[in-house]
């Protein structure tokens, strides 16, 4: 009789009602004395093992009955359809055998604090919880970069290290660079997407980004990762229909292909694909500073629009919702100057309900040279190194625009979850640099 095959729980489908093995963890175990069901976990899925005493014998079922959390094991059985397992299937267990044992497993069944979880963050990712939140992150990666693709956009890979100040040099993580000085970990990708403009014409990056800010909010990670976009001969109201269109997209693709992820998060999916089919409302930042007054809120030009008051402008519109042409004061130098409005830019920031906040924000970029070196030198910022940048201006320069995304907070979004520390593998906080 020949070995039987060594599946993985995602191709399942092709195996029913056959002989397989699987390898994986224990991920939990209950039962009687006649059956025992085990969870097991592989490829981030979990799958019921039934073990029964009357075909498995005294000796093996006592075996299986004492199993420890996160044992590592190769068992082999039937695999036969199950309605009631969330994957569909479950395996009808014939032997098995340890490949791994496990004593003592510091996170169990009862509740523990968020900082041992966070300390013990390399065991956490193995939680059902964790499990779920990881394969919604991946299932969104993809779908972003199939997005880009299928629209004809190249990947740029722009640098991590970087002598340029991209947004506010306060909040900028600095370390030596041999004898050239400081470098400093890249707040942004944007400067240098923008060069690629001029030979792609559409263009992304989606990779790590770093920000110092002395922040221990909900919504703020020191390490995240950003999708940034550029376009040539984009203007501001074609930027925001871009976003609006890729938000979209992604989202609902996410959500179809995580219903089952979604249900593990107990994250009712519905109101969140209802947003999708609406077109996003746009008001400028006067609008809202209006009606915020009518609130009794306490705030004048050029004040932050902070989350509170973002969340009571989605209540008010009913879903998310862009908030344009913020004062020019408060945004970067790169941001083109509003000429029916030279107090405002071209700017908008995409706000999410449910507690989310920004999830985007995006402009069109100033073409002019002389008016970004004006801007540069009344943010007190060193013209020289932006030579390079400014040369884009120089050669060829064309109106262009772009947006930037971080992924951790749609992933909040999308997964119903109250902070983006669990929607990054190993979070970076201000207070956190352990594992």
């Amino acid at each position: 009789m020949s070995e039987p095959k060594t599946i993985s729980l995602n191709e399942l489908s092709e195996y029913r009602g056959q002989l397989v093995k699987i390898q994986g963890w224990v991920h939990g175990i209950r039962g009687s004395n006649a059956r025992q069901f085990l969870s097991l976990r592989n490829s981030g899925r979990i799958l019921q093992v039934l073990a029964e005493k009357e075909l498995l014998g005294e000796e093996t079922f006592s075996e299986v009955k004492h199993l420890k959390q996160e044992t590592s094991l190769s068992v082999t059985g039937k695999l036969v359809e199950n309605e009631k397992s969330p994957i569909g299937y479950e395996l009808v267990l014939e032997s098995f055998r340890k490949i791994g044992e496990s004593e003592n497993y510091p996170i169990t069944p009862k509740d523990h604090g968020i900082d041992f979880l966070l300390s013990q963050r390399h065991l956490w990712l193995r939680s059902s919880r964790q499990l779920a939140i990881l394969r919604v992150r991946d299932e969104l990666s993809f779908s972003i970069r199939k997005y880009f693709h299928e629209r004809k956009f190249t990947l740029i890979d722009t640098p991590i290290l970087t002598g340029s100040i991209g947004e506010s040099a306060g909040t900028l993580f600095s370390t030596e660079y041999f004898d050239l000085g400081s470098a400093y970990l890249a707040q942004t990708g944007q400067l240098y997407l923008e060069t690629a403009i001029f030979a792609h014409n559409k263009v992304y990056c989606f990779g790590p980004t770093f920000r110092a800010e002395k922040s221990k909010t909900r919504r703020h990670l020191t390490e995240f990762w950003m999708l940034e976009v550029e376009s040539a001969f984009v203007s501001h109201e074609q930027n925001m229909e871009l976003q609006e269109d890729f938000i979209q997209t992604v989202v609902k693709q996410t959500v179809q292909a995580c219903l089952p992820e979604l249900k593990v998060l107990e994250r009712d999916p519905g109101p969140l694909l209802e947003y999708m089919e609406r077109q996003f409302p746009r008001i400028d930042y006067k609008d809202a500073l209006e009606f915020l007054r009518s609130e009794k809120e306490d705030i004048v030009w050029g004040d932050d629009i902070n989350s509170e008051r973002e969340q009571m402008l989605v209540r008010k519109y009913g879903g998310p919702v862009f908030i344009q042409k913020y004062p020019r004061e408060a945004k970067a130098f790169y941001m083109k100057v509003n000429p029916e409005d030279p107090r405002t830019v071209l700017n908008a920031d995409l706000i999410a309900p449910d507690g989310v906040g920004e999830i985007i924000g995006g402009s069109e970029r100033e073409e002019n040279y002389s008016n970004i070196v004006k801007r540069l030198e009344e943010e007190k910022l060193p013209v020289e190194s932006y030579e390079w940048y400014l040369e884009l201006r120089k050669y060829g320069s064309v109106p262009h625009s772009g947006f930037g995304l971080g992924s951790e907070r749609l992933i909040a979004w999308i997964c119903g979850l109250s902070h983006i520390r669990e929607c990054i593998p190993f979070p970076r906080m201000m207070e956190r640099l352990y594992p």
